[in-house]
């Protein structure tokens, strides 16, 4: 005997559970979004990276699939085969896809991931009926699967929340900086929680009910994506005014030439060091002034202390589950967090 031992195999990394996940779930959403007529079909593949204007394979990968991945280890969470999650994983990242074609309607974002955003590319018009087809598609994947209309109730319950999260975006975009009607932190955490989290915690929560998981797992893991939705936000609001352009794909402080009041920006304007902020975001050209005031003044600490906040109680909700699927779960949460800070 040589006292050699069998190698041990390393747990998966954050990016390989991600590539597994979307392999998975790839061809019950290729299926799904071949049952769309062919035009609007083309139009959900070119928003999903998979091809380009015409439909010619595209080279560029689309996005990470954190939606799905979630559904997936769902399942695995409630004890199942991760393919149990796959019609939660899919109807969720339909839902996903139709939120921002939709969102870069409205926000007049003319790129998505370094490509022309499908109403650039396409036209307002078709970019609309597309998300509309891809809505009705994830319900319909729901309402067909196991667990119908429990399953519908948790998406629609989601998709009723990202809505309000949506409308709260928006206004914000009408109120002023300072004064009475300024944009508290408090709201924009409500506002981060519906538009980012309610998506994560239906994920999650969908693929261990479809997984059979009992009703408190369930509700564990729907709010433990939601305190991940939150951090994620609080993340790119951090990237969205220091992050490297090379990185994010995104201008360095697009954010604050926008003049988007991101938690940064609102945790400044609370602080006595930010109050000369309100002027520094009137004026053009003005950007990395306000960046630096801004951090003087405490906002990207409160941002990047505020996201650990929200990881430590997705960490705690998650550790709750009495499943070995929950470390791959936590691996995944601290990657998403800590991405190119």
């Amino acid at each position: 005997m040589t006292g050699l031992h069998p190698a041990v195999q390393a747990p998966p990394s954050a990016p390989e559970i991600l590539d597994r996940c979307r392999e998975l779930v790839r061809p019950a959403l290729a299926e799904a979004v071949g049952r769309l007529h062919p035009w609007v079909a083309e139009m959900a593949a070119y928003s999903f990276g998979w091809c380009e204007v015409g439909g010619a394979p595209a080279a560029a990968p689309g996005g990470k699939g954190v939606r799905q991945a979630l559904a997936v280890l769902g399942a695995r969470m409630a004890g199942a085969d991760g393919r149990a999650g796959v019609p939660a994983a899919v109807a969720v990242e339909l839902v996903h896809a139709f939120s921002l074609l939709h969102d870069d309607i409205m926000d007049g974002d003319a790129t998505r991931r370094r490509r022309p955003a499908v109403w650039k590319a396409y036209g307002t018009g078709p970019a609309v009926l597309a998300g509309d087809a891809l809505f009705a598609l994830a319900v319909e994947t729901l309402a067909a699967g196991p667990g119908g209309p429990g399953a519908v109730r948790i998406l629609s319950t989601a998709l009723a929340d990202l809505v309000r999260g949506q409308a709260d975006d928006l206004l914000f975009a009408t109120r002023p900086f300072d004064g009475p009607e300024r944009v508290t932190p408090e709201e924009y955490r409500a506002m981060a929680e519906h538009k980012t989290g309610a998506l994560l915690g239906c994920a999650a929560a969908l693929g261990a009910a479809l997984g059979g998981a009992p009703a408190p797992v369930v509700t564990a893991l729907d709010r433990a994506g939601r305190h991940l939705g939150v951090a994620f936000q609080l993340v790119d609001d951090v990237l969205g005014i220091w992050g490297d352009p090379a990185v994010t794909g995104k201008p360095a402080g697009g954010d604050l030439r926008e003049r988007k009041k991101t938690f940064p920006v609102l945790a400044a304007l609370g602080s006595p060091a930010g109050r000369r902020l309100p002027a520094l975001l009137d004026r053009p050209g003005r950007t990395e002034e306000a960046a630096a005031l801004i951090e003087r003044a405490g906002g990207r600490a409160a941002a990047l202390a505020e996201a650990r906040w929200h990881t430590a109680a997705a960490r705690s909700l998650l550790t709750e589950v009495p499943s070995p699927a929950v470390e791959e779960t936590l691996r995944l949460l601290d990657f998403l967090v800590a991405r190119d800070l």
